[in-house]
């Protein structure tokens, strides 16, 4: 299968900037530091939401609307400082995507736990994006169609009702959030600059953001505490977040870039451990498992990446 998607999800997934324009070489060092930041700030996303839903009175419209608009101010102030221009990219169809993830990632976790979402998000934007290749005549080798069968299996296996089955509501949400990014992603793709684009659709998404707010009114909530964590998960997590891992993309082949977002969800399943006391069940590590080692098979190309290893 033939494949430009350098972002899998975001969660954690970002639009994919463009690998082949000219990159300003970085050290190795440089680009394990920025990569491994970057992995952080998209799990930091689910922690930020699910802890302010979960520890705080601010309700999921209310934290949606302030994390796109410290998104958005801290994205313009980006652009303006690197460019010295006001923000002129995006559109808004591809902000009413973004808008649509964003809502539905913070309602779902009102219920979900961390790690269930971002796993959970992580497969629905590679699988809508997967998708898309094959909806438009790309063919997957014996391995991939492999990875692709065992990773719909642990997604079957995740959500199959029992005691450990996460909530129906909060993981269809979620999924939705997974195939509103994957959507975002492929609308992203060729563009033009990834950082200008996505700083014009945050921009965007404050108008549908506003809207949900106002509609929302009567059951809106909010504290000091939510309202802080709201705005790290966008000015922190979510804007600077996506400066940093562009910069990162400079120095990542594709596969590289592909591969290393694996680890969200165990970044984000370790932090609701540590700082939210969430448990992790055997059928989560099994679902995992096998979600993220299908995808694995699907988007690497293993033997394109040791050729280019070679010397």
């Amino acid at each position: 299968m033939t494949r430009g998607t350098t972002d899998p999800a975001a969660a954690v997934a970002l639009p994919p900037a463009d690998l082949g324009a000219a990159r300003q070489p970085m050290s190795r060092s440089r680009v394990a530091v920025l990569t491994l930041l970057a992995m952080m700030a998209f799990a930091g996303n689910s922690l930020l939401c699910r802890a302010a839903l979960k520890h705080t009175a601010i309700d999921a419209a209310s934290f949606t609307a302030i994390r796109i608009v410290a998104g958005a101010l801290v994205l313009a102030l980006i652009v303006r400082w690197r460019d010295g221009e006001r923000v002129r990219a995006g559109n808004w169809p591809s902000s009413f995507a973004l808008f649509v993830y964003a809502a539905a990632f913070s309602f779902s976790y009102v219920s979900l736990s961390a790690a269930t979402g971002a796993l959970l998000l992580f497969g629905a934007v590679q699988a809508t994006m997967i998708g898309y290749g094959l909806w438009i005549g790309e063919r997957l080798q014996p391995r991939q169609t492999a990875g692709l069968v065992l990773a719909l299996a642990g997604l079957v296996g995740l959500l199959l009702p029992g005691l450990a089955a996460p909530p129906v509501l909060g993981s269809a949400l979620m999924i939705l959030a997974g195939v509103a990014w994957g959507v975002y992603s492929l609308r992203a793709r060729g563009s033009g600059d990834p950082l200008q684009v996505t700083a014009g659709n945050f921009m965007r998404a404050v108008v549908p953001a506003a809207g949900l707010s106002a509609l929302t009114l009567a059951w809106a909530a909010v504290d000091a505490q939510g309202v802080a964590l709201a705005i790290a998960s966008g000015a922190l997590a979510s804007g600077l977040g996506y400066a940093v891992w562009y910069t990162a993309l400079r120095g990542l082949k594709v596969t590289s870039a592909a591969t290393v977002q694996l680890s969200v969800p165990a970044i984000a399943a370790a932090g609701g451990i540590v700082l939210l006391d969430e448990a992790v069940s055997l059928r989560l590590l099994a679902a995992s498992a096998a979600i993220l080692g299908g995808i694995a098979l699907v988007v690497v190309d293993w033997q394109r990446d040791a050729r280019s290893e070679k010397p």
